[in-house]
C-alpha cells in the first residue's frame, strides 16, 4: 500500500493524497431525485414519449439536482416559487434551435395539461459551452449530473468528463490549470460510444529537480488510472482519452504557434480552468496570438521537405519494390528454364539470349521493360538520378504489371514444353526396351503381347500393365492439351518403376543365358 502511495507521489508537489479522503464526487446524490420521480413517474415517462415523439431530434433530456436549482433561477431569472418545481433540461442541435419558442410552447401546454410543477430548460450545445466559456463550471457540473431520461450521446460524455475531472481536482487541486474538453462532443455529435477528447494543463512551476519527461509520464500514469473508475461511475460506454500537458511545454508549443496547440485552443471548451486558458481563447480569437519568426521559418521549411520526402518515396519505390519485383521473378524463369540464376543487372541480357533470341517465346518489348528498369536502379546507385516523377512511377507499374503478367504465361509456355519433353522420352524410353524384348510392333500389338506373355504368365505384376497404360492414356492427353504438370510427374515416377523392373527382368534373362552358354 505504501508502495502504491509513493508512485502515486510527486516530489516538490504537495497532494497529500488528496485522493484517498474521497469526498461525494456526484453533486447531488441521485437517491432523492429518483424518489421525486417515482411520485410523478407516471406523468414524467408521459412527458417524455410526447416530447420525444413530437421532437425526435432532441439530444438529451434530464432532471437538474434539486441542490443546482437555485443557480439555475438566479442565471436565467426564473421566479422564484419554481426553486421547488422539477426542472427539466432539453438540448436540441442548433439547426432546430429557430423552433425553441414553438417547442417551449408546446412542451409547457403539455406540462399543464398534466398538473405538474415542472419548469423547461431549452438550450443547444452552443449554450452548454456558452456556459463554460462565461466560467460557469457549477452550472455544467449540474448539467453534467443531471439524472438522464433520454440520451443520444452528449450527457453521457459531458457526464464521465466532469467525474474525472472532479477526480483529478480532488488528487491535484491547485496544480490543475484547466481541464479541456473537444472533439465530437464540442461538435454536438458525440454517441454512446463515442471518445470523450480531453486536454489536461498541469502547473509545473514548481517542479524543479524532476525532468520534464519523468513529470509526464508520472502524471499521465496517475490520471490515466481515473479514466475506468470515471467510467464506471458515469454508468457509460464512452471512452475517455486524456492529453496531458505541462503548463511550460504548453506555453512554448503556445510560441512555437504549433498546429495542434492553436487548433486546441480556438475549438476546446474548458469545464476547469483558473484564468489560463480563456485568455489564450480570447487572444487566438483577437489574432493576438502569432507565431515567431523562427516558428514561421520552420513551418514554411515543412512544406519544402516535404516534397524532397515524396520524391525520395516515389524513387524508393522504383529502387526497392519495382526492380526487385521484376529481377526475382525473371530470376526464376530462368531457373525453371534449368539455368543458374543471373545476377539482377544480368537479368535483362539473360532473358533477351534465350527466350527473344533462342528460343523465340518472348517479345522483345519486355526486354525494354526490364532494361529501363534496371537502367533507373543503376543510376540511383551511381547519383546520376535524384528524383523521378508520379508520371514516370506510374508508367513503370503499368509496364511492370504488364511484364509480370506475360511472364506468368511465359512460365506455362515453359512448363508446358518441359512436360512435353518429358512425357514423350518416358514413352521412347519404355518402347525401345518393350521393343527390344517383343519387336519392333505397333503400340496397341506391344501392349497387348506384354499382357500375354509376361502378366498373364506372372513374369510382371499387373501394376506393370497398369503404368505402361497410364503412360500412353497420358501422353495421348498432353497432345489434346487436357493434361497438367502432376499427371506428368505421377507418369514419370510410375515409368521409373517400369523400366527399372524391365531392365532388371533383362539383366535376369541374359544371366540364365550366360550359365546355359557354360554347360
Amino acid at each position: 500500500m505504501e508502495s502504491e502511495n509513493h508512485e502515486n507521489d510527486i516530489p516538490e508537489m504537495n497532494l497529500d493524497n488528496k485522493y484517498s479522503e474521497n469526498k461525494d464526487l456526484i453533486p447531488e446524490s441521485q437517491d432523492k431525485m429518483k424518489k421525486e420521480m417515482e411520485k410523478t413517474k407516471k406523468e414524467i415517462e408521459k412527458l417524455k414519449s410526447f416530447i420525444l415523439k413530437k421532437y425526435p431530434f432532441t439530444q438529451f433530456l434530464s432532471i437538474l439536482p434539486p441542490a443546482s436549482i437555485k443557480n439555475f433561477i438566479e442565471e436565467e431569472e426564473a421566479p422564484k416559487e419554481t426553486e421547488k418545481y422539477m426542472h427539466l433540461f432539453m438540448v436540441v442541435p442548433e439547426e432546430n434551435f429557430k423552433e425553441a419558442k414553438k417547442i417551449q410552447e408546446e412542451i409547457i401546454k403539455q406540462i399543464e395539461e398534466l398538473k405538474q410543477k415542472i419548469w423547461l430548460h431549452l438550450k443547444t450545445p452552443e449554450d452548454l459551452w456558452e456556459i463554460c466559456l462565461d466560467s460557469k463550471f457549477d452550472l455544467i457540473g449540474a448539467i453534467a449530473m443531471s439524472f438522464p431520461l433520454h440520451d443520444t450521446g452528449i450527457l453521457g460524455a459531458l457526464r464521465v468528463a466532469e467525474i474525472h475531472k472532479s477526480l483529478v481536482l480532488q488528487k491535484f487541486e491547485k496544480y490543475v490549470v484547466s481541464y479541456v474538453v473537444a472533439g465530437s462532443l464540442v461538435r454536438g455529435e458525440a454517441v454512446p460510444t463515442s471518445d470523450v477528447d480531453v486536454f489536461i494543463i498541469i502547473n509545473d512551476t514548481d517542479v524543479k529537480r524532476m525532468p520534464r519527461l519523468e513529470l509526464k509520464e508520472r502524471l499521465r500514469s496517475i490520471i490515466y488510472q481515473y479514466v475506468a473508475e470515471a467510467s464506471a461511475m458515469a454508468g457509460v460506454k464512452n471512452k475517455l482519452s486524456p492529453q496531458i500537458y505541462l503548463l511550460t511545454d504548453f506555453w512554448e508549443s503556445v510560441k512555437d504557434a504549433h498546429p495542434v496547440i492553436f487548433t486546441f485552443i480556438r475549438d476546446g471548451i474548458p469545464l476547469y480552468d483558473r484564468g489560463t486558458f480563456m485568455p489564450w481563447k480570447a487572444l487566438l480569437r483577437m489574432g493576438k496570438l502569432k507565431p515567431s519568426p523562427e516558428a514561421i521559418d520552420m513551418f514554411m521549411s515543412m512544406g519544402d521537405k516535404t516534397v524532397k520526402r515524396v520524391k525520395t518515396a516515389l524513387l524508393d519505390v522504383v529502387v526497392s519494390e519495382i526492380f526487385w519485383g521484376i529481377t526475382t521473378p525473371s530470376q526464376a524463369v530462368l531457373m525453371l528454364y534449368g539455368l543458374p540464376p543471373p545476377t539482377p543487372k544480368h537479368v535483362a541480357s539473360e532473358m533477351k539470349q534465350i527466350f527473344v533470341d533462342k528460343e523465340k517465346m518472348l517479345e522483345k518489348k519486355y526486354i525494354t521493360i526490364i532494361e529501363k528498369v534496371i537502367n533507373i536502379y543503376k543510376d540511383f546507385e551511381h547519383e546520376r538520378i535524384k528524383e523521378i516523377s508520379g508520371e514516370e512511377v506510374d508508367k513503370l507499374l503499368k509496364d511492370t504489371e504488364d511484364y509480370l503478367k506475360r511472364l506468368k504465361e511465359l512460365r506455362e509456355q515453359i512448363e508446358k514444353r518441359a512436360q512435353e519433353k518429358t512425357i514423350e522420352q518416358i514413352y521412347q524410353d519404355v518402347f525401345a526396351l518393350l521393343k527390344a524384348m517383343l519387336g519392333n510392333k505397333s503400340q496397341d500389338k506391344i501392349i497387348e503381347e506384354f499382357e500375354e506373355k509376361f502378366v498373364k504368365k506372372a513374369k510382371f505384376a499387373p501394376q506393370h500393365l497398369r503404368i505402361l497404360r497410364d503412360i500412353v492414356h497420358a501422353r495421348a492427353e498432353f497432345k489434346k492439351g487436357k493434361s497438367n504438370v502432376h499427371k506428368v510427374d505421377e507418369a514419370r515416377k510410375n515409368a521409373s518403376i517400369l523400366i527399372n523392373d524391365i531392365i532388371e527382368y533383362n539383366q535376369r534373362c541374359e544371366l540364365i543365358s550366360r550359365k546355359k552358354e557354360e554347360k
